[in-house]
């Protein structure tokens, strides 16, 4: 059957790529990448044939894409990151899963879990909060209105912006109104992983001064909460002496 693989290969660093999705890259016949996204380090990895798709327009995507795997081809569409977040690929599979190609998706590691380990933190703690939020500030691409940053702040999550670094004004602007104090802690990591990621840390009062002043207008995830420099938390109790499980039977007796 024909088939065409839609890879994640992680958020730049080339050893945070997958080992299926290594193998598929060094196998490929053909491959569609975001040229504009993805370092030379991880498309060089192809000795097929190479098309940027960063030229591209949705119909010649998916034209190439048709055309290798009907042609029985070791066929690949390249996206930075994870495919299912933000990846725009629903919409390449609805067309090829018409003439019938099989569409498989390998998952990447999301920018988000980059950001986080570069931060040195959990993106969830106990007694802190139990949910990440991941959303984006609407632009050109339309936002319900349920889902604005102002409605999301209200349960006080942590809150994680892809795509948005652009409108850090319009992001504090709205955190604040639905809820999050100005001394809430923010951070920004620019190009996650990769040799020229930074990090900038601050709160809602002043995040969009120091990221100004470093000139960073995309490429960048935004995350919000106080998971970024918690004041305190609860240990897990997973592992706590007082806590019984299948496996584990308690030590102690728990206080209250």
């Amino acid at each position: 059957m024909s088939e065409v693989f839609f890879v994640g290969c992680g958020p730049g660093d080339p050893d945070l790529i997958t080992v299926k999705a290594a193998n598929l890259i060094r196998r490929a016949d053909v491959m569609v990448y975001s040229g504009s996204l993805i370092p030379g380090a991880i498309s060089d990895m192809c000795s097929g044939i190479k098309h940027d798709a960063s030229g591209m327009v949705r119909q010649e995507i998916t034209d190439v894409l048709r055309k290798a795997a009907l042609d029985g081809k070791t066929t690949i569409r390249l996206h930075d990151g994870d495919p299912t977040i933000y990846g725009a690929i629903r919409e390449q599979m609805d067309q090829l899963e018409k003439d019938g190609i099989r569409c498989t998706i390998i998952p990447g590691i999301t920018a988000m879990l980059a950001s986080a380990a570069a931060l040195g933190t959990q993106l969830t703690l106990p007694g802190v909060t139990q949910t990440i939020i991941i959303t984006r500030v609407e632009s050109r691409t339309e936002v319900p209105k349920v889902e604005s940053v102002t409605s999301l702040a209200q349960h006080q999550a942590t809150m994680v912006l892809y795509l948005s670094v652009h409108l850090l004004k319009k992001i504090v602007q709205q955190a604040i109104e639905g809820g999050y104090e100005s001394k809430t802690p923010v951070a920004v990591v620019y190009r996650a992983s990769q040799k020229d990621q930074m990090i900038i840390v601050g709160t809602l009062n002043d995040i969009e001064k120091k990221v100004r002043k470093e000139r960073i207008t995309r490429t960048a995830m935004v995350i919000i909460g106080d998971v970024i420099k918690p004041q305190q938390y609860e240990y897990s109790r997973l592992y706590d002496a007082s806590f019984s499980h299948m496996y584990r039977r308690a030590t102690v007796k728990r206080s209250e």
